[in-house]
C-alpha cells in the first residue's frame, strides 16, 4: 500500500479515533499521543490493511486497545482531566445550560464501568451499529445491548437525581 492510499483508507477517521481515545483517556494530549501511536502501527501494518473487510472498525479497536493498555499502566497516574465544551445555540444562556449538561453527563460517563463507557461512546457518540460495536468489543449484539441500557439507565438516573436535588 503506497502512501497516498494509506492516507486515503485512514485519515478519514482520525478524528472518530480521536474522540475514543480522549473519551478512554480523558486527557487531550494522552489521546493526541494514542492516536499518533496507533497510526504509527497502522502505517507499520499498511500492507495487512487490505486484508480487513473494515479497516475502520480494525483502527478503533486498536485505539480502544491501546487506550485501555495505557490506563493499566503507570504512566497513566498522571492524567488530568479535561473537557470540551459543546456549543448548540446561540443564545448565551442557552449556551452555557447545554455546556453544563454535557459537561454532566461526560462526569457521569466517566463514572461507569469501563465496558459500559466504551459502549455508550461507540454507540451514542460515535454512531457505530450494534454488530460493529460487538466485533470491535469482541463480544456479543445481545451483551452490547445489555451494556449500552445499562449505561443508558445509569445516566439517565444520575441527571434525573442531579435535576431534583432539594426538590420534596
Amino acid at each position: 500500500m503506497k502512501q497516498k492510499e494509506f492516507i486515503a483508507t485512514v485519515l478519514p477517521f482520525k478524528d472518530k479515533l480521536y474522540r475514543l481515545a480522549k473519551r478512554i483517556l480523558v486527557s487531550g494530549d494522552e489521546a493526541e499521543d494514542a492516536i499518533q501511536e496507533v497510526y504509527l502501527k497502522l502505517w507499520k501494518g499498511r500492507n495487512k490493511i487490505g486484508n480487513y473487510r473494515n479497516p475502520e472498525a480494525f483502527a478503533v479497536t486498536m485505539t480502544k486497545n491501546y487506550c485501555l493498555d495505557r490506563l493499566k499502566s503507570k504512566q497513566a497516574s498522571n492524567l488530568k482531566i479535561v473537557h470540551n465544551n459543546f456549543q448548540t445555540s446561540e443564545n448565551v444562556e442557552k449556551k452555557i445550560e447545554a455546556n453544563d449538561g454535557v459537561q454532566l453527563v461526560f462526569k457521569i460517563m466517566e463514572t461507569l464501568p469501563e465496558q459500559q463507557r466504551i459502549v455508550l461512546q461507540l454507540r451514542d457518540v460515535e454512531q457505530f451499529e450494534f454488530s460493529e460495536i460487538a466485533k470491535m468489543l469482541d463480544s456479543n449484539e445481545t451483551a452490547v445491548r445489555v451494556n449500552l441500557s445499562r449505561a443508558r439507565k445509569t445516566v439517565r438516573e444520575q441527571l434525573i437525581k442531579k435535576h431534583n436535588y432539594g426538590i420534596s
